[in-house]
């Protein structure tokens, strides 16, 4: 059995034994991947079964000066007009500026210059990339996710995290002008994935914090739950077999039977640090599987390699119960994460990937 066919049954709860993997490396990681394997391409060395496609939305400027002002030279802006400046130590994480930041109505926002969803050879494009990654027996997954998230994310980026949650409460027309105008594209967007084809698409909108989600349930099913679900209906319409994962980091258990109601099919990260993940396969595992659960806030830079490998065991087993389980750390591996703790994730995931 090709390794995609097997991923498949096992995200769809139809067979147990086979664990899939995935893993991504910050800047300063890959350069000790490349220091000690002599290339870049880890996906291929670790032998990961998925291959993330990439379907990009089109500028219609490229001179955002007008809402962002002058900048440095270490800030770069993308085509939604978002400033960022990435940090300097070789990790993922980056301030961002926000072009939206100091408007006061949604007449604004119907004037800003929001990208266009792809286009077509963008599309073809993409469409013969996963024909290849299908006829190779691999698992594609193509993201409509243009800023890291769907909905919640490319909304606060372009206003500002702390503006956008007042917006909800003082200013609702402002606020549903900008995600309507989001979830459109988005819409737009997850057409046009689904027609390539993929097995995976993949959407996300980071809604929880440590300790609890960003807005209250109410709010998430006024706001944010009917957004989304219209995103993964016209995905699932377009293409019925494909399969919804959604990222959300943070404490989300509130969400998660609204997430399973839409249509979604696999949640990640699962973050330990904040949720149970055996917890939840046993709320929830009849009708949804997880990809994550190894904590990159705790075991991963802090626990020794045996603990790295013994927490891989115990989340195989446990999530593993059924199908319906994809290992992976619940972030980038950051910079100070010691190299054999990633070897040693590595190793003891490949023993349930049956190294394919």
């Amino acid at each position: 059995m090709k390794i995609r066919d097997k991923f498949l049954k096992a995200m769809r709860r139809e067979s147990e034994g086979y664990i899939p993997k995935s893993i991504g490396l910050c800047s300063a990681q890959l350069e000790r991947f490349e220091k000690e394997y002599g290339h870049r391409d880890y996906a291929c060395e670790w032998k990961l079964p998925v291959k993330g496609v990439h379907l990009p939305f089109r500028p219609t400027t490229d001179d955002f000066t007008k809402w962002l002002g002058v900048l440095n030279e270490r800030t770069t802006v993308d085509e939604w007009g978002i400033g960022h400046e990435r940090a300097t130590n070789g990790s993922h994480f980056e301030h961002y500026l926000h072009p939206l930041e100091n408007i006061c109505s949604g007449e604004e926002v119907r004037n800003y210059p929001f990208p266009l969803p792809a286009s077509t050879e963008d599309v073809d494009r993409c469409k013969e990339t996963i024909k290849h990654i299908r006829q190779a027996g691999f698992v594609s997954q193509v993201s409509v996710a243009p800023v890291g998230g769907t909905v919640f994310w490319p909304s606060y980026k372009l206003r500002g995290m702390e503006n956008l949650l007042c917006d909800l409460s003082t200013n609702p027309d402002l606020v549903r002008c900008l995600l309507d105008k989001v979830t459109n594209l988005c819409i737009q967007q997850a057409h046009l994935a689904s027609s390539t084809r993929p097995d995976i698409l993949h959407l996300a909108d980071d809604l929880g914090t440590q300790i609890s989600s960003y807005v209250s349930p109410k709010t998430f099913r006024t706001w944010f739950k009917p957004r989304l679900a219209e995103i993964i209906h016209e995905a699932k319409e377009t293409h019925p077999e494909v399969l919804v994962s959604f990222h959300s980091d943070g404490a989300i258990q509130d969400f998660i039977p609204d997430l399973i109601e839409i249509g979604v099919d696999i949640l990640n990260p699962v973050q330990p640090e904040c949720m149970d993940p055996v917890e939840i396969k046993r709320r929830y595992g009849d009708r949804l599987s997880f990809w994550g659960c190894l904590g990159t806030q705790t075991t991963l830079p802090f626990g020794t390699s045996e603990e790295v490998g013994n927490k891989t065991k115990f989340y195989c087993e446990e999530m593993g119960k059924g199908g319906g389980f994809w290992i992976a750390p619940t972030h980038l591996v950051e910079p100070e994460v010691p190299w054999e703790n990633v070897l040693a994730f590595i190793k003891t995931a490949d023993e349930y990937a049956q190294l394919f």
